[in-house]
């Protein structure tokens, strides 16, 4: 059956379309369920905000969305131009899951943690920034493997 290229459902469809939307819904799955595994209460409100918006932590969604993109899009269409952008933008994503965000994590932390302490000591009032989580290398390899994967599965399907 012709389906139109530009129609919601040759979009749904579209494996690479399918193994990026499913290793984004099962890293941020797995994220939530070993957040809440570590966590001393079940809250559901804080479930919810990890699944649906919280970065960092175990696996790494911005390495899974990657690299299942980069890998069913080589294994739909090959080493196209089009894999290698996907290939250098992948690559990219995870640097800046990696290094950036991490290190700027870290900085906002230890800031915040100074602020507080002085604060305290000279009794002024100190408003804490915005700590941004990255992902270690562990996170990112695993997420990196999820994604992998998760391609795998939908380009087999082709």
């Amino acid at each position: 059956m012709y389906r139109n290229p530009g129609s919601l459902a040759s979009l749904l469809t579209n494996p690479i379309f399918q193994a990026a939307a499913s290793s984004l819904f099962v890293a941020q799955f797995l994220k939530t369920v070993l957040n809440l595994a570590k966590a001393k209460k079940s809250d559901i409100k804080d479930a919810l905000l990890v699944f649906l918006w919280r970065t960092g932590g175990m696996p790494s969604s911005h390495s899974a969305i990657a690299i299942s993109i980069s890998s069913s899009i080589a294994l739909t269409e090959g080493f196209s131009n089009l894999f290698i952008l996907s290939l250098f933008l992948s690559l990219i994503v995870i640097r800046d899951a990696l290094g950036v965000r991490r290190s700027s994590g870290l900085q906002a932390k230890a800031l915040n943690r100074l602020g507080t302490e002085v604060s305290a000591r000279l009794d002024i009032c100190y408003e804490p920034v915005r700590e941004v989580h990255g992902h270690t290398w562990t996170e990112v390899l695993v997420g990196a493997l999820l994604g992998f994967a998760i391609a795998l599965f939908f380009a087999a399907r082709v």
